[in-house]
């Protein structure tokens, strides 16, 4: 079927409210709760989100030659070859058993990008923060605050409380994905299967420039390797860093290739900008595949990465080309949060985060 052509980006796809400082502001005051109390907890300072890593991956991202004018932008405008770091991740605050199952996260940095460079965006990378799953549980910064007051208090060790509630969710979820169905709201709270991350896809879930256009971005499993361990379940009963361990153990021999997809939007009403809940139809608007990332065999938990990027590195949606600015309400109130819980952790345990260089 033909696709309306890509919208063109311009200021008001945007849509600003007074009191978004306002919500930034709580949202801070909110997320220092957790970063105080797992810090108090761990004696060291972890992420305000996505908290556990389950494993680090070096990797190279290659740049497809031929593309058409309108996927040649930004970082993708020309073929090319970059170094890259894959954080794969779990989306809570604090550092939890996996037996209490939560979205997953993929975090991805190019290093060495050439390019204009967002405001106060230090380096020369290009992080993209994706989830495995195509929107987010909160329309706007104002909701998610409402959510995040939830969960800043149940932030400490309650773990058999959450694996209670976790294991009570995933069978909610099982009976709606029975019928058809399934519930971003309850894979958020901890319905989410524990399933391996090596073949999960992820997805930006929330809208950035890609140079002239907008676009969402994917990545998604590619190679064999990696596409036999798509919907595997983990048994992580009694294992409290089973997908870690998992991960590690796959790495050291498998092979792992990706496509970074751009969707483009091409219908304002139907793909909006200001509302992550809504899921972009691929029937209207199609990922199309710009880039392969791939990861040879490798110590998928080594000291030397594990220190250089999971206590050294931070990674933030504005952290990258201007090209591939955020978009949104909820991309809005991203950026301070980010640098906000960054500076926490960097203060706490007294190292300070670094920009790669290749």
């Amino acid at each position: 079927m033909p696709f309306n052509p890509p919208i063109l980006y311009t200021p008001e796809v945007e849509t600003f409210h007074g009191d978004e400082q306002q919500t930034v502001s709580e949202l801070n005051e909110t997320f220092d709760i957790i970063l105080n109390k797992t810090a108090a907890d761990y004696g060291h300072a972890v992420r305000s989100v996505h908290a556990k890593a389950h494993g680090i991956l070096e990797g190279t991202m290659t740049v497809k030659g031929g593309l058409p004018p309108e996927l040649a932008q930004g970082l993708f405008a020309n073929p090319g070859a970059y170094k890259t770091y894959m954080r794969i991740s779990t989306n809570a605050g604090d550092i939890l058993p996996d037996d209490i199952s939560l979205p997953r996260g993929l975090a991805l940095k190019v290093v060495e990008v050439p390019g204009a460079r967002l405001p106060d965006a230090e380096g020369a990378t290009q992080d993209f923060v994706m989830v495995n799953g195509p929107v987010f549980q909160a329309k706007n910064a104002k909701k998610f605050l409402s959510s995040l007051k939830i969960l800043a208090k149940t932030t400490d060790r309650m773990e058999g409380t959450k694996e209670v509630l976790s294991n009570v969710l995933q069978g909610v979820n099982a009976t709606l994905q029975a019928v058809g169905l399934s519930s971003p709201t309850v894979r958020s709270m901890g319905g989410a299967p524990d399933v391996d991350p090596l073949g999960e896809t992820y997805y930006s879930v929330t809208p950035f420039r890609y140079g002239d256009y907008i676009a969402k971005f994917s990545i998604r499993p590619v190679s064999k390797d990696l596409t036999e361990l798509t919907g595997k379940e983990i048994d992580t009963k009694d294992q409290p860093d089973a997908i870690r361990e998992t991960v590690q153990v796959e790495m050291r021999h498998l092979s792992g290739e990706w496509e970074f997809c751009v969707q483009l939007c091409r219908d304002l009403e139907k793909q909006p900008v200001e509302d992550p809940t809504v899921q972009w139809d691929e029937d209207e608007a199609p990922f199309v595949a710009v880039a392969t990332i791939h990861a040879v065999p490798q110590d998928s938990w080594s000291k030397t990465n594990v220190q250089k990027v999971d206590e050294e590195m931070r990674f933030s949606v504005w952290t990258g080309l201007a090209a591939h600015e955020p978009l949104g309400n909820i991309n809005r109130a991203r950026k301070a949060t980010y640098e906000h819980s960054a500076k926490f952790r960097a203060g706490f345990n007294r190292c300070p985060i670094h920009e790669p260089a290749s």
